[in-house]
């Protein structure tokens, strides 16, 4: 190497930063020594700022652009000293990077709910989550604000503090805001943009701002979300006269179409027969408060039983009843015949089930043998 090249080596640098993290707020351009050359060019890209520091102090901030880093066109740098050293000098100068784009997608929420005096409900407690978006405006104030010594800050290292910031102003603002529980979803987006304002407020002291900021969802406590369902089923029920009245019709249908329901079953059939004959009168309208009670109608009869015969490993029916004492008198139905009905706990003898025991004493039983 000649010593023109070792010469350019040492006072032409170039200086510039490409970021791939995403996540990445402030970088220091890492130089041996932490040695800034007479000379040297300083790129910076948008949505980039590069702030210079010249013996621990802030002396420069860059907005994008292509810089030669000499006296003659950098004003500030007039007060630095010793520049005809080159790579000997004795100072020591950094460029520290600072990412100016917006940083998206940030979560926030409630950690615990926040108490407030609803006009309908009264007190009660809500939670929220969304996202936000953050921005550096002031490099310089931010640098000396937040980052400090850091050779490489993130998102990340300050995320925390701002999720702090954002809760108390949400507190704040949706506590003295007197819009409705109900209402507050129609009105999140007027509710994010003065939630961001004040936040950027206190961000501000940073260098930092708050260009986006979105709730959402709002919920209530699992405990007001269940009354507030059940009063929305009562809105939907409407006349609950009605209702009550429908929902016995139904409760009587389907006790009718249950065979297995028994006298259980037709006795809450009258239950609600009579009931339901007290609420209406002629073509279901509801009668008049002088109108006489009327007599309540017989109750529907019980459902008739339908039976199954077992014959060589073979099953015949379902019969009647009557057809049951018919093939009694007949002689194929049998005493010792198996039977079998709904709700009946297996195969029976048709002597054995009360029922059909009673069809075999029509006619007198054959004599019995000679003794």
């Amino acid at each position: 190497m000649g010593i023109f090249d070792f010469l350019s080596g040492e006072f032409i640098d170039v200086i510039h930063w490409t970021d791939d993290t995403r996540d990445t707020m402030v970088w220091r351009f890492e130089r041996e020594g932490h040695e800034i050359k007479y000379g040297a060019k300083l790129t910076v890209r948008e949505g980039q700022s590069a702030v210079f520091v010249h013996e621990g102090q802030l002396a420069d901030v860059f907005t994008p652009g292509l810089y030669m880093l000499e006296t003659n066109n950098m004003p500030v740098m007039t007060t630095l000293q010793h520049w005809h050293h080159g790579f000997q000098s004795p100072f020591k100068s950094e460029i520290c990077f600072v990412n100016t784009t917006r940083f998206n997608d940030l979560k926030w929420g409630t950690r615990n709910p926040v108490m407030l005096r609803d006009p309908e409900f009264g007190p009660t407690r809500i939670r929220a989550f969304g996202t936000y978006s953050v921005r550096v405006t002031d490099p310089a104030r931010f640098l000396v604000e937040i980052v400090g010594t850091d050779g490489e800050f993130t998102m990340d290292e300050i995320s925390f503090q701002i999720r702090n910031i954002i809760v108390q102003e949400f507190s704040r603002v949706i506590a003295g805001s007197g819009i409705p529980v109900l209402d507050m979803a129609a009105n999140t987006a007027e509710m994010g943009k003065l939630i961001a304002s004040e936040v950027s407020k206190t961000l501000a002291g940073y260098g930092l701002t708050m260009p986006e900021f979105y709730i959402e969802n709002i919920s209530l406590p699992p405990a007001v979300e269940k009354a507030l369902d059940k009063r929305t089923s009562m809105g939907l029920a409407g006349d609950l006269s009605q209702f009550t009245q429908y929902s016995a019709a139904e409760a009587m249908t389907a006790a009718a179409t249950n065979p297995a329901g028994g006298g259980m079953a037709a006795g809450l059939g009258a239950g609600m027969g009579m009931a339901m004959a007290g609420q209406m009168g002629p073509w279901g309208a509801a009668p008049a408060q002088s109108a006489p009670a009327q007599a309540a109608p017989p109750p529907p009869p019980p459902p008739e039983h339908v039976w199954h015969i077992a014959e060589n490993g073979q099953t015949r029916g379902p019969f009647s009843r009557a057809d049951m004492g018919r093939m009694a008198a007949e002689g194929s139905l049998k005493r010792a015949s198996y039977v079998w009905t709904q709700g009946q706990d297996g195969w029976m003898r048709a002597e054995e089930v009360r029922e059909l025991a009673q069809l075999f004493t029509v006619a007198p039983p054959p004599p019995p043998p000679d003794a």
